[in-house]
């Protein structure tokens, strides 16, 4: 048998066990309530609303998968194949990986995202932009079905059909979204005011490239804001908006008749397009001519994106607001007060937004810039510091698209 222990060593043993009680109780709140220092990534389609795929950091990743199309796609446009058009660094362009904060995004299966949409039609409608975007779509999801055929049919722009899972994806342009035309000049007794004639808007009248087809698809992706600039509608010949049939008084200025036209487009997809359909609307792509405008010798030649040092923000604006902030009148600035204008219009609506401009802000290093595919492009056009590189930075729209699609059919 083990010896008694003495009763000398009872009042220590006793007093430290009571000190070790009181420290950890004291101590133990601060753990507890501790939140984890690495939380859990959260995978759309199985968590909640609150996750948000735009906000993050493009991470360089030698292990990334290579993009699913190579230059002989036949849905690519020639200015915008930057593989064929033997655009330096593509290898490098397509190695930066977006990485959410808080969550996790899936690259696009292309087989079983065509197999959820089966039956299904997915149309775009806006500007350049949006055909970026189609163009990049259409050539990822060829990889499920090689039997992919162009499809041009209900005033379509361009698109494609996959038959083997009866799905198409398509393009219709509407630079505006509201019907636009041009109107000569009348007069030609006086021409010092320099007026050529003037481009009337209806603010109240969609496009007719998509008034008709918002019964035929069942996901729509709208976008507007890139021609709503001077450098498209110079002072000779302006933009002049129309309501009722009758020019607005007083005239409108341009960021005027641009929300007026996001107001009544917005109402019209809001009454016309059946409610079980998905509606998203994409916010601006940013350009990153510098030095000037596209037209103006503006350039884009750089090897890498731009940053975002957080830890100066306060003092020294990071190189993103530097660019594009309109409070820093940065030169790129137009993107986020556009933003802000299609953000008021769609309060209080079902349509989403696809807000894809802070993570393409970063990416100056990815646009076709002089590598357009003919040698005289850039003496006519200018540099594209507008447009992307295919494959490239839309590849990733597509990963958060598809991603936001399968999340609203799973959830209902």
């Amino acid at each position: 048998m083990h010896p008694k222990l003495s009763s000398s060593f009872l009042p220590p043993i006793i007093f430290l066990s009571l000190v070790f009680l009181f420290v950890y109780s004291t101590f133990l709140p601060f753990y507890t309530n501790k939140p984890p220092s690495f939380p859990a990534k959260k995978f759309l389609p199985s968590s909640s609303s609150s996750c948000n795929l735009f906000d993050g950091n493009w991470v360089l990743d030698s292990t990334k998968p290579k993009p699913f199309y190579d230059d002989s796609c036949p849905f690519h446009r020639n200015a915008w194949n930057c593989l064929k058009n033997k655009r330096d660094n593509m290898g490098i362009i397509n190695s930066w990986k977006w990485v959410p904060n808080d969550c996790r995004l899936e690259r696009i299966d292309p087989w079983r995202f065509l197999g959820l949409m089966r039956n299904r039609n997915i149309g775009f409608v806006g500007d350049s932009l949006n055909e970026n975007f189609l163009v990049s779509f259409l050539c990822v999801l060829r990889v499920a079905d090689s039997g992919a055929k162009k499809w041009k049919k209900k005033g379509a722009w361009r698109g494609a059909y996959f038959p083997k899972y009866n799905v198409t994806v398509a393009y219709h342009r509407a630079v505006l979204l509201a019907k636009y035309k041009w109107k000569p000049k009348q007069s030609t007794v006086s021409d010092q005011d320099g007026l050529k004639g003037i481009y009337r808007v209806d603010v109240d009248s969609p496009a007719d490239e998509w008034i008709s087809i918002t019964n035929f698809y069942d996901v729509l992706v709208f976008n507007t804001g890139h021609w709503w600039g001077y450098d498209k509608f110079p002072k000779e010949t302006p933009l002049v908006f129309y309501q009722h049939g009758r020019p607005i008084s007083p005239p409108l200025g341009l960021l005027d008749g641009l929300q007026v036209v996001l107001e009544n487009m917005v109402r019209y997809i809001e009454k016309e397009v059946p409610k079980n359909s998905l509606k998203f609307w994409r916010l601006q792509s940013p350009r990153h001519f510098y030095g000037g405008e596209w037209n103006q010798n503006g350039s884009c030649l750089f090897d890498k994106p731009l940053e975002e040092d957080q830890r100066i923000l306060i003092l020294i604006p990071g190189q993103l607001d530097l660019w594009f902030d309109p409070s820093n009148n940065g030169v790129n600035k137009e993107a986020r007060t556009l933003n802000h204008l299609i953000k008021e219009a769609l309060q209080g609506t079902n349509i989403q937004l696809l807000d894809l401009t802070h993570l393409s802000e970063f990416r100056a290093d990815a646009h076709p810039a002089i590598w357009l595919g003919k040698k005289d492009a850039v003496s006519i056009w200018g540099q594209d510091c507008m447009h992307w590189c295919l494959p490239g930075v839309p590849d990733t729209w597509v990963d958060i698209l598809a991603q936001l699609i399968l999340y609203s059919f799973k959830t209902g």
